[in-house]
């Protein structure tokens, strides 16, 4: 039989600002469409940020989210993940928030304080349609992206007695023992999703050999208790997950990540990342997973039984 695969779409995030590109979904009719079309094309699961109507600015308002999750889950038998990374500027009691209310199948959970370096974009862009943009950027030269020991286990403690399971984000291999700490204190069960996340400034780079030395490493800290998903930022996306696929792993792709669909071309859609990555996929002759498949490799809760 052919190996099923986890396609994850990541719609919109906070890394990216709407000056960078028309088609960042924004308001919640937006995010709901692009969720949607994403699962038609293939995604199992979406991951999922808020965003102010009127300017785009990162936002873990809980009201924002509930313009899009019940629309995606009447719609849609599509996994939703929210994020409790929300943004590198917000505490954690504020990026806690909608997990907290909505009680996902799903959540991310970073697991260490980064440099989070955005910076490096502003060169690419002269002007901005919000004021809040560019200074965004500019100061993640002076911003650590914060998530301590105890941040984390507040938000496996608070999170666990929902039945929420955790995208265990991994951007650096000290990363990867942070997770196997916490997994030695029984805050993780297994199945553990181990997300790496490769190409963004302040943490792993994005050689193959990069890639290659983050799944040696969580191939002998998780042995076979874990599902090994990656995403490659800005033009790493397509090459890295190849690359990931062909060594058994899964991928993420969408805007949050990458706004291409090519060198030089905007992705219009969420759906247009799926559908490449997915071509990849079906080319290595494995298969892609639905949403009910992706729940039961994960042990996941059910859809009917969040809080939205």
């Amino acid at each position: 039989m052919a190996r099923k695969v986890i396609i994850s779409c990541a719609v919109t995030g906070a890394i990216h600002t709407p000056s960078m590109s028309p088609y960042l979904p924004i308001t919640g009719e937006e995010i709901a469409k692009a969720a949607l079309d994403a699962a038609k094309a293939g995604a199992a699961i979406v991951h999922l940020h808020a965003r102010e109507i009127h300017n785009g600015k990162p936002s873990q308002n809980p009201e924002l989210f509930n313009t899009f999750l019940p629309e995606i889950k009447e719609k849609s038998d599509v996994v939703i993940n929210i994020t409790t990374g929300g943004a590198p500027t917000m505490l954690v009691e504020e990026r806690l928030r909608p997990a907290h209310q909505f009680k996902p199948e799903v959540a991310s959970l970073n697991m260490g304080s980064m440099n989070f370096g955005l910076f490096g974009m502003l060169s690419r862009y002269k002007e901005f349609k919000y004021d809040w943009e560019e200074p965004y950027l500019a100061g993640s030269d002076d911003r650590v992206f914060r998530n301590t020991f105890k941040d984390i286990a507040y938000i496996l403690e608070s999170c666990n007695d929902h039945g929420t399971r955790f995208e265990i984000e991994c951007y650096d291999i000290g990363h990867l023992y942070t997770a196997a700490h916490f997994i030695e204190r029984g805050l993780i069960k297994p199945p553990f999703l181990i997300q790496s996340v490769f190409g963004l400034l302040g943490g792993i780079g994005s050689h193959p050999e990069d890639v290659a030395h983050m799944k040696r490493t969580a191939d002998r800290l998780f042995g076979n208790d874990y599902i090994w998903s990656v995403l490659g930022a800005g033009r790493n996306q397509m090459p890295i997950g190849t690359q990931a696929l062909s060594l058994g792993g899964n991928v993420r792709v969408g805007l949050e990540d990458s706004l291409w669909d090519g060198p030089g071309q905007l992705a219009k859609t969420n759906a247009e990342q799926v559908q490449r990555i997915r071509k990849v996929i079906e080319g290595l002759s494995l298969e892609v997973a639905t949403p009910d498949e992706a729940r039961s490799m994960l042990k996941l809760k059910g859809r009917h039984n969040v809080n939205f």
